[in-house]
């Protein structure tokens, strides 16, 4: 460990790895969750409004380009999805991105990628809650012809004035977050299986309309549409690292882990192709285009008909709830990792010992981000989410290599292919992103990086247990959680 004094002390991944108990319980955590459940926990996470309200956005900006722009997205997500397994196996905790940085980059980097973390994880919820409104409208008027006014479903510019089923769906999410994670996986998995026979119906039902011609001009802005429709279409794969955030909670995490990423990227890969190429095939890329719940308006506009649009709308009001239960699942863990540390404070780290989570802290993150979720547009909030996960995910390929250098004897059950190539792709990838988010992005995700700055000098620095030499506050010596019987 350097001086107490320096932000770069580094915190090795034995260390973690004790802390969380990996191979035993994770810190008062229950292992419940097996591979299956862990694939639809990620696919849980991902599949949701980046698709179902994103798409129009996506399509806005690259024309019928947008199966390249999905592809491009995913590539970048393919390459760090390499790293995030090789570190989700070789340090399976709970912290995710933030731990990796802890183990190799020192606490400092560590505070800051945990502080992207309240963006990819925190602000990212309340953007999903923010387009859960546009899809339960359109079920409420499938079903009943009736829906919530403007002012009550749409946040201030987009001609509302709070957007109450965001609140409510966040609220929702943390009821059920805190009866327990055997609970929540279930929920999830479910939801998940849903959410994916909906995507099918809506290919199926828009193949049905395909017409060639929808496809030219193909894309109509350049490779700078291509570029800036990637940087949006980017926010649909927000999400796979949360199955790393499960690490405490996974049965044999060390295999799981980094299997269930590959699975979940790969499966989301080819479905984002495909209901992109059937969504501009049927209805034209100027019809798509910045339209409220896109994929109801395609099945509606395909069947003539108010019903299967309903059908999609009903997947998707599903989908986007398994999202927001799925992200504030991984914020709760990556603040409670953090709190672990002194770097954040202990309430965060509380554990219930009736239920196995962490109560105090998801009502917290519940609360919270419901404020942005309520009074903040969508496109706002989705532009600076996309720029803090692809700093995260640049500085999860530095730290892949990192610890191969510093700790090449870790045991590592995946691998990344073509090391180091691929992580360095990685960060170019990642770089050529940010790059099409814009001035504007970089300058909002500056003064937020500067302000994270500030918070880790005035109290997560003073505050580390780390710099104390592993003590709690009160200079005592902390001592390890005991482990419950293994379930």
């Amino acid at each position: 460990m350097r001086p107490s004094g320096s932000g770069l002390r580094v915190k090795s991944p034995d260390l973690l790895v004790a802390e969380s108990g990996t191979d035993l319980e994770g810190h008062g955590l229950k292992r419940t969750m097996g591979l299956f459940q862990l694939v639809c926990f990620g696919i849980g996470a991902i599949v949701g409004t980046g698709i179902f309200v994103g798409l129009s956005d996506t399509v806005a900006r690259s024309g019928p380009a947008v199966v390249v722009s999905f592809v491009l997205a995913a590539v970048t997500c393919v390459f760090t999805a390499f790293s995030f397994a090789e570190l989700g196996g070789a340090i399976p905790v709970s912290g995710s991105s933030y731990s990796y940085a802890y183990a190799t980059l020192g606490e400092r980097a560590a505070f800051l990628v945990g502080w992207c973390l309240l963006l990819e994880y925190g602000v990212s919820v309340s953007a999903v809650a923010v387009g859960w409104g546009q899809y339960l409208n359109e079920l409420l008027n499938s079903l009943t012809g009736w829906q919530l006014p403007a002012a009550l479903s749409n946040p201030p510019g987009d001609g509302g004035v709070v957007n109450v089923p965001a609140v409510v769906v966040m609220l929702l999410a943390a009821v059920l977050l805190v009866r327990g994670i055997r609970e929540s996986a279930r929920a999830t998995a479910a939801m998940a299986v849903l959410k994916l026979a909906v995507l099918v119906l809506f290919c199926a039902i828009a193949f049905t309309a395909f017409e060639d011609g929808n496809l030219t001009p193909f894309a109509p802005e350049g490779v700078a549409g291509i570029t800036s429709g990637a940087s949006v279409a980017f926010f649909s794969y927000i999400g796979f690292d949360a199955i790393t955030t499960a690490g405490e909670e996974v049965k044999n995490p060390r295999r799981n882990v980094p299997v269930a990423i590959m699975i979940c990227i790969g499966v989301v890969t080819v479905l984002y192709g495909v209901v992109a190429l059937s969504a501009i095939g049927a209805l034209s890329a100027d019809r798509v285009g910045d339209q409220p719940a896109a994929l109801s308006l395609v099945v509606n506009q395909v069947t003539h008909s108010a019903v299967g649009g309903g059908v999609i709308a009903f997947g998707a009001v599903v989908a986007i709830a398994s999202v927001v239960l799925a992200v504030m699942y991984g914020q709760t863990r990556i603040l409670m990792s953090m709190s672990r540390d002194g770097l954040v404070p202990r309430v965060f780290e509380r554990i219930s010992p009736k239920t196995a989570t962490p109560v105090a802290g998801t009502w917290i993150v519940a609360v919270v981000f419901a404020v942005p979720a309520a009074v903040v547009p969508l496109d706002v909030v989705m532009n600076l989410t996309t720029i803090g996960t692809l700093a995260v995910m640049a500085v999860v390929n530095v730290s892949v290599m990192v610890l191969r250098r510093t700790r090449p004897d870790l045991p590592r059950r995946f691998r990344v292919p073509l090391f180091p190539l691929a992580p360095l792709l990685g960060i170019v990838f990642c770089g050529y992103l940010i790059y099409g988010t814009g001035p504007a992005t970089w300058l909002q995700f500056a003064v937020f990086l500067a302000a994270g700055a500030v918070v880790y000098a005035l109290y997560g620095r003073r505050n580390s247990r780390l710099g104390r030499g592993g003590t709690e506050p009160d200079g005592e010596t902390a001592a390890p959680a005991e482990a419950p019987a293994t379930v």
